[in-house]
């Protein structure tokens, strides 16, 4: 699969800059007005209290803000963060030794918290409950059990994928908050935000056209503020207008929702070649030179949010709304 522009998930490059665009508290996250408000209650709450916070798990696609939110947390309850994922986590042993670490109030975050070892997550389990862990020492018949207390720290979990979560594991997060897409408001915001610290001179309009085309997540919208910078330093006077904006996208190939030449080329096909559809998923895989997961994971999730494509039993459709986005004239069959 080839390197998309419009990806969400996180790259190279993003490492670089991420940590200087991140906000730090809450007052300065923008977006996700339900689970900020939600949690800044929780964490006043519980600084008055002077206890730490319930366990939080945050859920959503990639690139809306899971790993910020846990490092805004830290900070509003001033206490350490330690961050590992689920994949990194091999040995029940390793999982003990990281909770065993944790000083008092500490927030360990696990990011893609999905993939957890079942055997890790079993240690996790007294932990959350009763802030304590059961290690086995010996063999045979001299091994004997020991408990270990662990102080009282906060788990915060991120995950894309909430349904592969076990049920004994969602159960014991007290705090559960979905994220959503972004609104062209919100994301216009956050560009603005973002060109204040890359020193960029932009006007609002140019801002909106990003945001239209950000796909409803901030770390693409930043990623595309950096390749639409480079076209206004090189061939235009630096500043970015809706002019150099719309130049700088439509160079890129990402049109007024988002769409790369990859999305394009599976709904062109679809109208084109098949009509508008029922078409399956490996005859478009194989008509586009693309693997058919690939499509399924990757490709079609947004086209259906979109309402650009429907599943249906006999297979992928196009809809109206896709025909009035490229202004095609829908054939009658």
């Amino acid at each position: 699969m080839e390197k998309r522009i419009i990806s969400t998930e996180l790259m190279e490059e993003d490492y670089k800059i991420e940590n200087s665009l991140r906000p730090k508290l809450l007052n300065d996250y923008i977006g996700q007005e339900k689970a900020k408000n939600n949690l800044k209650v929780y964490i006043e709450a519980a600084k008055q209290r002077k206890e730490a916070l319930d366990h939080v798990l945050f859920y959503g696609p990639p690139g809306l803000g899971k790993t910020t939110l846990a490092g805004i947390i830290a900070n509003e309850m001033d206490v350490n963060l330690k961050v590992t994922s689920g994949p990194a986590i091999e040995k029940p042993g390793e999982m003990a030794a990281i909770l065993n670490n944790l000083q008092e109030g500490d927030l360990l975050f696990v990011d893609e918290i999905h993939r957890l070892n079942r055997q890790v997550e079993e240690v996790l389990y007294p932990a959350m409950e009763d802030y304590a862990i059961d290690i086995i020492i010996g063999k045979g018949a001299s091994a004997r059990s020991i408990r270990l207390d662990l102080p009282k720290f906060t788990l915060v979990g991120a995950t894309t994928r909430a349904g592969m979560l076990t049920a004994p594991l969602r159960d014991r997060f007290g705090v559960v908050h979905r994220l959503e897409f972004y609104t062209v408001e919100e994301l216009k915001t956050i560009i603005m935000r973002s060109a204040g610290v890359f020193k960029v001179e932009m006007d609002e309009e140019g801002a909106l056209e990003m945001a239209k085309r950000s796909r409803g997540t901030p770390r693409l919208a930043n990623r595309l503020l950096k390749r639409v910078r480079d076209f206004a330093q090189v061939k235009y006077d630096g500043k970015i207008t809706k002019e150099v904006a719309n130049f700088a996208l439509d160079l890129l190939e990402v049109d007024k929702l988002g769409l790369d030449h990859i999305d394009r080329e599976i709904l062109f096909t679809m109208m084109d070649k098949f009509a508008g559809g029922p078409v399956g998923l490996d005859t478009i895989a194989a008509s586009i030179g693309e693997d058919s997961g690939t499509i399924e994971d990757v490709y079609e999730p947004y086209l259906i949010q979109n309402g650009l494509i429907v599943r249906t039993p006999r297979g992928r459709m196009v809809t109206d709304l896709c025909y009035k986005h490229f202004g095609i004239e829908q054939k009658q069959k």
